[in-house]
Parts: structure tokens; sequence; C-alpha cells
């Protein structure tokens, strides 16, 4: 490969790296053909971009990105795919699901929303990672609870209240 050619290949890794938040450091090693094939079909289905890189240039591109991948660069070694989705969980939920077939694809290291994740162990907590939109989701819901409770305990005592308030008045 000439020079000119893996400046553009870092360049356009280092594009993708700046565009997603959530980038998967994955081995796709000793998979046939056939079944690298599926779980390609799987993640394009779900908006997850997969590609097969080269370590170093990954490492180059990864420098030139301006986030801190540090971490991840001892797993750099090996066969490696990049797996890139704006969902923190979802590259995790298809390796889990597609793991029901096959060995792999294997997680080496996972850099989420400026966090890093290192080993495939983590496979469950990465799958159950909830996005940003369900984390407020659940906040307001749990901010609205005590205002709500208090609403319809207010509401349903008005008629005991003037109940207590009418006998009281009468004796």
């Amino acid at each position: 490969m000439r020079k000119d050619d893996k400046n553009q290949l870092v360049e356009s890794i280092t594009t993708l790296l700046n565009t997603y938040s959530n980038v998967y450091i994955t081995d796709t090693s000793n998979l046939n053909v056939e079944t690298i094939n599926n779980f390609r079909r799987l993640c394009f289905k779900k908006d997850v971009k997969l590609q097969v890189v080269k370590n170093t240039l990954l490492k180059r591109a990864m420098d030139q990105s301006g986030k801190n991948f540090e971490d991840i660069y001892p797993f750099l070694n090996g066969p490696t795919s990049i797996m890139l989705s704006d969902t923190s969980s979802l590259p995790a939920k298809l390796i889990k699901e597609f793991r029901k077939k096959a060995l792999k694809p294997a997680i080496k290291a996972a850099f989420i929303e400026e966090s890093i994740y290192t080993g495939d162990n983590l496979l469950d907590v990465l799958a159950s990672i909830k996005t940003k939109n369900e984390m407020i989701g659940e906040v307001i819901a749990l901010l609205q609870s005590p205002v709500t409770n208090v609403i319809s305990a207010l509401q349903s005592g008005k008629h005991t209240l003037a109940g207590i308030v009418k006998t009281l008045s009468e004796k």
C-alpha cells in the first residue's frame, strides 16, 4: 500500500472516530466468510458501522482524532475490527445476540462517551448501558413522581378534609 493510500485511509478512520461517540474494538478472527457476512448484515440493519482495520493505521487515526484513546493501544494487536455507533449499548447487544450462533466477535476494548472499557468479560455491562435519552426519561419520571403523589393525595383528601371540617364545626 502506498503512503498516500495509507494517509487517506487514516484520514477516513479519523473522520469516523470523530463522527461517532461510541467505538468498539473487536476481534472477528476465525470467522468464516459466511459468518462474517451475516454479522455485517446484522450491523447494517441496526445502523452500526463495522470496518476491518490495520492496527497501526487505527492507532495513527486515534492519535489524530483528538480524543484520548491511549488506554486502548495495548489491545491493538491481532486481527481488529471497529464497530461504530451513536447508541452506546447497541454494538454490545449485537455481539451478544450474534454469539448465540458463533463464539466471536469478542470485545477487546470500547470507547463509550469518553470512558474506556477493556475486555470481553464486560459484554453484559456494555449491553446494559442506558442511552442518554433513556437516562433523561428516568430522571424526569423520578422528579415527577413525588409531585404526582402530592397532587393526587390532595385531590383525594379534599372530600375527607371537608368532612372533618364540617364535623368539627357542628360540634
